[in-house]
């Protein structure tokens, strides 16, 4: 997902965007949605959270290794 889509996506939940980064965005939305805030954590491709929106960019995140 684009960093304009997330940075939507964060200020429709009232969170301010600048200066953080993309994973640390992500973050804290699912933190804010109540959700686990797991993102750029699904170590060997694994991972229960079958219909979450970042499930794809968390799989490529976590194997370019971009945890915050």
């Amino acid at each position: 997902m684009k960093m304009e889509e997330i940075r939507s996506i964060a200020k429709s939940h009232h969170i301010k965007p600048d200066h953080l980064s993309k994973a640390e965005l992500i973050k804290t939305i699912q933190n804010e949605e109540g959700n686990f805030d797991c993102f750029a954590t699904a170590y060997g491709g694994e991972c229960d959270q079958v219909n979450c929106i970042w499930r794809e960019d968390c799989f490529a995140a976590t194997l370019k290794g971009e945890l915050s």
